[in-house]
Formats: C-alpha cells, sequence, structure tokens
C-alpha cells in the first residue's frame, strides 16, 4: 500500500492532456467478447481498473496486446471458460459487465460478486432483470449464474433505474440476440454512447443512443470495430477543481466541448473562470463564492462523480453552498474527515452536507475510501497548510493515469512513499 505525501500551499498550474473514460473503456473491452474477430481501442486510460478488465479477457481465452498503454489490441477468437477470475471480478464492478458476452458465446456465465466502490450499497438487480428478459435463466449456487440454453433473445424492457451499467448490460446481450430489442429508462450518459457506436461498428443496428429510449437490432455475427475513445470529462473537471482550489490556471487539453457543460455549470456558480478553445478546457479561480446548491442528476444532469470534488471546492468560496448527491450515500461520509483539516461541514444526512467557506485547511492524514473522494482528498490536501497524507494512494490510481507524475509537472509538492 502506497502514501501520497503532500504539502500544500502551492498553485498548481499547468497543461494535462486526458485520456479516455474510464467508464466507456471498461464497456468497450468487455464487448470485444462478443466476436472472434479483431478489435483495436485507442486513447485508453493507463490505470488499474482498465487493466484488471483487460486481464480478465485474457483469463478467459483472449488475446490481449498493450496492456498499460493507450491502444489494446484484443482477439477473442476462442472464449475458453464462462467463469472468469474471481479473484479479478472482485477487484472491479465493471466485471459485471462480462455477463451479456458471456452469455452470447459461450450461453452460461458465472460472475463472483463484483467488487469496486461500495459494493455492499450497489446492487446489479436492473442487469440481472435485463438479461433474464432476454432468456436467461438464474442457476443455484454462489455469485452470478445465469444460462441461456436456447440462445439469447430479443426482448422489450424498461429498466427500473437509469442505471449505467445496467443500461450496457441490456446493449451488449441485444447485439447477440437476432432481432429487434427495446431499452427504455435508458442510461443517456456518454460513455453509454461511445458503447453504441462500438457495437454499430460492429454491425449491430443501433438507433436512439444519448435518449432514453435504444432500439437495438441485434446480429447472429459481430464483426471487428476499432474505437478511439472520448476524453474522460470526469478527470478533466478533478484536474479543473485541483486548479482552481489552489489559485492556479489549469488547462485541460482532449475534452469534448459537450461534456464539459456539466462541469463548467458547476465552477461557474462559484465563479471560477471556465473557457472552452477547440479540446481545451481550462479554469481560472479569483474568488470563490458559495454556489447555493448543487445537485446531482441523470445525465446531462451534474455527475455524481464529481460532488467530491466541489463539495472540497466549496470550502474555499465565501459564502454557503449546499451538495445534495441523491444516488450515493458513502461519498460524502468520506469527506467528514476533513473536519479536523478545519472545513466548516454540516452533514444533513447521508445525501446532502453544507460547506460553509473560506475556511484555511490543514494538512492532516486523510483515508482515500474511493477513486472519486480519494482524488478530493488530494485535492483539499493541496490547498492546505502544511503536509497531508493521503493513502492508500491504489484506490484512486484506479482511476486517474500518471497521478503522481502529473500532479508533479503541474507543481504540485507530492511524493509517493
Amino acid at each position: 500500500m502506497s502514501t501520497l505525501v503532500i504539502e500544500g500551499g502551492h498553485r498548481v498550474e499547468g497543461r494535462i492532456d486526458v485520456e479516455g473514460n474510464k467508464n466507456a473503456a471498461l464497456p468497450l473491452i468487455a464487448a470485444c467478447l462478443l466476436t472472434d474477430e479483431a478489435c483495436t481501442l485507442t486513447n485508453v486510460p493507463r490505470i488499474a481498473d482498465v487493466e484488471v478488465m483487460a486481464r480478465l479477457l485474457l483469463d478467459l481465452g483472449a488475446e490481449v496486446q498493450g496492456i498499460g498503454s493507450t491502444t489494446l489490441a484484443i482477439r477473442c477468437r476462442e472464449v475458453t471458460k464462462d467463469e472468469p477470475d474471481s479473484a479479478l471480478v472482485g477487484r472491479l464492478r465493471g466485471s459485471v459487465l462480462l455477463l451479456g458476452p458471456l452469455l452470447a458465446r459461450r450461453g452460461r456465465a458465472i460472475v463472483a460478486p463484483p467488487g469496486g466502490d461500495f459494493p455492499a450499497r450497489r446492487t446489479i438487480k436492473t442487469h440481472l432483470e435485463a438479461l433474464t428478459a432476454m432468456g436467461a435463466r438464474v442457476v443455484q449456487g454462489s455469485g452470478h449464474r445465469l444460462e441461456v440454453p436456447d440462445g439469447l433473445k430479443p426482448a422489450s424492457l424498461y429498466l427500473d433505474e437509469a442505471s449505467v451499467t445496467g443500461t450496457e448490460t441490456a446493449l451488449l446481450a441485444a447485439a447477440a440476440a437476432p432481432g429487434l430489442s427495446e431499452i427504455r429508462h435508458a442510461a443517456c450518459e456518454p460513455h453509454v454512447v461511445e458503447l453504441c457506436e462500438f457495437l454499430r461498428g460492429m454491425g449491430v443496428g443501433i438507433k436512439g443512443e444519448g435518449s432514453p429510449t435504444i432500439r437495438v437490432e441485434g446480429v447472429a455475427r459481430r464483426s471487428g470495430a476499432t474505437k478511439r475513445l472520448y476524453g474522460d470529462y470526469i478527470e478533466a473537471g478533478s484536474w479543473a477543481v485541483v486548479g482552481a482550489i489552489t489559485g492556479g490556471h489549469v488547462e485541460v487539453g482532449g475534452t469534448r466541448p459537450v461534456d464539459m457543460e456539466v462541469v463548467a455549470a458547476a465552477l461557474t456558480k462559484m465563479r471560477a473562470q471556465c473557457r472552452q478553445d477547440g479540446d481545451v478546457f481550462s479554469v481560472e479561480a479569483t474568488r470563490l463564492i458559495g454556489a447555493g446548491r448543487i445537485t446531482t442528476g441523470l445525465w446531462p444532469g451534474f455527475p455524481s462523480d464529481l460532488v467530491s470534488l466541489v463539495t472540497v471546492l466549496a470550502t474555499q468560496a465565501d459564502g454557503a453552498t449546499l451538495v445534495h448527491d441523491w444516488l450515493y450515500e458513502l461519498r460524502l461520509f468520506a469527506l467528514e474527515q476533513m473536519s479536523g483539516m478545519g472545513a466548516d461541514l454540516f452533514l444533513c444526512d447521508p445525501h446532502r452536507i453544507i460547506v460553509t467557506g473560506p475556511r484555511k485547511l490543514r494538512g492532516k492524514s486523510l483515508d482515500s475510501r474511493d477513486i472519486r473522494s480519494g482524488m478530493a482528498l488530494i485535492a483539499a490536501a493541496l490547498a492546505a497548510e502544511g503536509q497531508s497524507r493521503v493513502e492508500p494512494l491504489e484506490t484512486v490510481e484506479r482511476g486517474y493515469s500518471q497521478l503522481v507524475d502529473r500532479l508533479q509537472r503541474l507543481g504540485a509538492s507530492v511524493a509517493r512513499v
């Protein structure tokens, strides 16, 4: 286990170029199982979660080249088993995305309970209901066991929640079910759109991506495909907050203006100066003010993955900000440790926190309990006086490529120990 030692109080400024979105990379890698032809993914984020997913495919018999780089070349000529390595599955919630492709290629899938952030709070009920609607049946035993003796069948289904991975699970299964499927109450996030684009490249007919209703014309045989991932707007927003909270000026390249609107809207409410020039998003903070209220929402609402970071930024804003994350509970709990840094936080309930600023923060030892709150605590430590220690660093590195090197290139005084 590694610790990030941070000497706070230094302006963080410069340019960072983001790689692809983790939440797009995982379903795209899983989709490569749907075909026995070669697939290529570029601008892949060099993060631990992507490496785990790639190694899960290796365990299933795939040929995978480029692990640890931004280009993955994948070919699944044969899928040799229907039960991926349980130790790897236990490290990654995205491993649930293997269910549909395994049913398509093997007719059976046995997946241990997936890991990742908040595993006890995040069920896969929506995923299983989508698969059973397409002909899968649950088999008794440990973990998640499904089989489709007669193959996947097209279906018209309504998801009980607009779950991103639930929608992606339904898409992956529908792509292999010959005929027309319709998925209603689908998630609309950009990474869902990316999966639809990749499946279309495989020869699957898809209409309606980016809307709550997606129609899929599944095919019996899928071809190989190539896809360049869009720049990760969550990572871009994280670097923007890191610059703003330290009074610096950060430029983030590789972004799409349509994705960065949700980030700019929240930061602008705090009077951070945001600008989009082509694929470069820049932010500069002068005197921040409380935003009044920031509430998460389904896309194109403010993403829950950024709620921890804007909460930390609000500690340096003049006035009060109510942050309401109705999607998840534990992210806000993780920020309570900042009270020991001098932050003025009032946790109303598991979903709402009131932040009053500006407050001078003091360095402290901090616990990174999930990817996003861990990055938020790093941002707080960069703005604090004195030394902080954030651990385990590996938790944050599951979602941020070359984290220590990039922080140092921006002028942060940090070291891994």
